[in-house]
C-alpha cells in the first residue's frame, strides 16, 4: 500500500484537529504538526487556510455522504428504520469520541461569521443535501405506507436537519447523548406518530 502523501496526512489528520478545536482554533502548526509534516508542506497544498477548511468540508461530506447511502437512502431498508438508522450512526460517531466533537457541520456553521463565505456557502450546501437526504427517506416512508400522503417531507426534513443539530451541539456541550436520545425519542414518539 502506497505511503500516504503529505496532502492526504494534512487532510485527514487536520480533519481531525479542525473537528477537535474548531476551525478557528486550529492553527496550521497545529495542524502540520499534528500530520508530522514540514510546516511548507502546508503551503504547498493549500493556497490558503480557507481552502484547506474548504476541502476539509468536501473530505466529511464524502464520509457524510456514505452514511447517507448507507441508512437515509438504502432501499433495501424499510424507509423509518433507515431514519434510525442514520440518527443510531451520529451518536455513535459522537459516542466514540466521548461527545466531545458534535457534527463538522454544526461546528462550522457555529464559526460561519468567523470563516468566511466561501466556507458559509460551503456548509450551507452539505446540508442542503443532507435535507434532500431525509426528504427522499420521508417520501419513501409515505409511498411504504409508513406516514400520511399529506406529509409535506420538505418541511419534515428541515426541521429533522435542524433539530438534529441542536441536539448534537447540545451534545457536545454537556459532554452526553441525552439530547441526541431525546431528539429521536420526540421525533419518533410524537412527530412521527402525529404523521404517521
Amino acid at each position: 500500500m502506497p505511503k500516504p502523501s503529505h496532502r492526504e496526512k494534512l487532510l485527514h489528520v487536520g480533519m481531525q484537529v479542525v473537528h477537535e478545536r474548531g476551525f478557528g482554533g486550529a492553527s496550521v502548526r497545529d495542524i502540520v504538526q499534528a500530520a508530522g509534516v514540514p510546516q511548507g508542506s502546508f503551503t504547498n497544498h493549500f493556497t490558503s487556510k480557507e481552502a484547506f477548511g474548504l476541502e476539509v468540508i468536501d473530505l466529511y461530506y464524502a464520509n457524510a455522504s456514505e452514511l447517507m447511502r448507507r441508512t437515509l437512502r438504502n432501499d433495501d431498508l424499510p424507509p423509518l428504520q433507515r431514519l434510525r438508522a442514520y440518527i443510531d450512526e451520529g451518536k455513535a460517531g459522537d459516542e466514540a469520541v466521548g461527545m466531545k466533537n458534535g457534527c463538522l457541520f454544526g461546528n462550522f456553521t457555529a464559526e460561519a461569521n468567523d470563516c468566511g463565505d466561501p466556507i458559509r456557502l460551503r456548509v450551507v450546501e452539505a446540508f442542503a443535501a443532507v435535507q434532500a437526504s431525509i426528504a427522499y427517506c420521508l417520501r419513501a416512508a409515505v409511498k411504504a405506507g409508513e406516514i400520511a400522503p399529506s406529509t409535506d417531507c420538505d418541511e419534515i426534513a428541515a426541521f429533522i436537519v435542524a433539530s438534529l443539530q441542536g441536539a448534537r451541539l447540545l451534545a457536545k456541550a454537556q459532554r452526553s447523548p441525552v439530547p441526541v436520545e431525546r431528539f429521536k425519542e420526540v421525533l419518533f414518539g410524537s412527530v412521527i406518530k402525529r404523521i404517521g
